[in-house]
């Protein structure tokens, strides 16, 4: 009876809430939530946790992520097929792309190129340039897809196949799929541990998550759960992932010892999770009674309720892992003239300039906005040593002659 009790038009018509945290002068000031009833999306400052914004989106939106430099927001609208882009800086929706039938899960690849949208019905993925917004490719995948997931460096897509029981791992440069691992039951969406190792799975229908060595494609692990697991997300620095159930719950497990440390009691009906990019907060959304339950990391208890649209769930890696550190002014010139690969990377990388640069500032800083470095550049090309930085997430800003400013985010493994 679980599988029936999930088709409740769940895969197709109950709302996932999929918060983005966007570019700002604060780690995590707005999110994006999805009220796919209303056919609406909801804007939240999360320093307040109040709505400030309401924005008309596609027919039943559902799933929601967030470009690299936070400057748009992508949604996928299981009613009519597409997916909406919505323009951070006025909050308007400046294009809609036609998909695949039911488009269920986004990702943004990490260099922020491509984004990847699971079409349930019609068993593909579509794939969309982020400059032009078009369908450069369409990639045939298992029985109705539902989560789909970047490894950090990009080079490969997961993707959980509900109703096939399967996840297909995609080659992103040929834009194929090169493998398939069967688990059974029904895959509903896939966090990866920061340094790419191992994917956990939530398996609806056998009540439990599954870990799986991203090296050699098998099952390492089983944590057995009851209540139907379905959202999940894993802290920045892989000690915690944090599972939904569908019967007001949320479990935090120790990737350590892939056990259960404690379970949180959150609203009625939480789906989909994810974690602020300091790892400070989680954020779960509750479908029955349309709120977001907002959890302190450290302690693990309940900080915050928000109400929100009618029917919030959360599906797919809904936060940013972009957001601009104090003391940054904003982005004035234009993302691409600036490229950093490779990102992320291990012992060093390069900022590529598309025009030759002459006494450009380089500012490097931490997630919390400590400065790091700041470096007098002069030409078109800059290597940067990983040096004494630690794993993590880090900010480039770049300041030419004529205070033109642009941010980056670089990750080090």
């Amino acid at each position: 009876m679980k599988n029936n009790r999930n088709m409740k038009n769940k895969s197709y018509l109950s709302t996932f809430l999929l918060m983005l945290i966007s570019a700002s002068t604060s780690i995590g000031q707005t999110a994006y939530i999805t009220n796919s009833v209303e056919n609406t999306v909801s804007v939240i400052d999360v320093a307040s946790n109040t709505v400030t914004n309401t924005i008309p989106s596609g027919s039943v939106p559902y799933g929601v992520s967030v470009s690299l430099d936070g400057t748009k927001v992508y949604i996928s609208n299981q009613g009519d097929s597409s997916v909406s882009v919505i323009n951070t800086a006025t909050n308007t929706v400046t294009a809609t792309i036609a998909v695949g039938s039911h488009p269920n899960g986004l990702a943004v690849s990490p260099d922020g190129t491509k984004l990847y949208v699971t079409n349930a019905l019609a068993e593909t993925i579509s794939v969309i340039n982020t400059t032009t917004n078009t369908i450069t490719d369409t990639i045939p995948v298992g029985y109705n897809p539902w989560g789909v997931s970047f490894s950090p460096d990009g080079s490969k897509a997961y993707v959980a196949n509900y109703w096939g029981g399967t996840i297909n791992v995609i080659n992103t440069l040929l834009d194929t799929v090169t493998n398939t691992i069967t688990l059974g039951g029904c895959p509903t969406e896939i966090a990866i541990s920061p340094d790419g190792s191992k994917l956990y799975v939530t398996n609806f229908c056998n009540d439990r998550v599954q870990v799986i060595d991203a090296a050699t494609n098998t099952l390492i692990a089983t944590i057995l759960y009851s209540h139907y697991p379905i959202g999940i997300c894993i802290t920045p620095d892989g000690s915690k992932v944090y599972v939904t159930h569908d019967l007001d719950s949320i479990s935090v497990i120790n990737t350590a010892t892939n056990t259960v440390l404690t379970t949180i009691y959150s609203g009625a009906q939480p789906y989909g999770i994810s974690v602020t990019p300091d790892g400070s907060k989680v954020y779960a959304a509750n479908e029955s009674d349309s709120t977001v339950t907002v959890i302190n990391t450290a302690v693990d208890t309940v900080l915050n309720q928000i109400s929100v649209g009618w029917g919030a769930v959360a599906f797919g890696n809904f936060i940013s892992s972009f957001s601009q550190p104090l003391g940054f002014n904003s982005m004035n010139i234009a993302f691409e003239s600036v490229c950093i690969s490779p990102n992320p990377f291990t012992s060093q990388t390069t900022i590529a300039f598309s025009e030759e640069q002459k006494n450009t500032s380089i500012k490097i800083t931490d997630i919390v906005g400590k400065e790091i470095k700041t470096i007098n550049f002069t030409g078109k090309q800059l290597t940067i040593e990983k040096g004494e930085m630690q794993a993590g997430i880090y900010f480039v800003q770049t300041t030419d002659e004529q205070k033109h400013i642009c941010n980056k985010q670089i990750i080090i493994q």
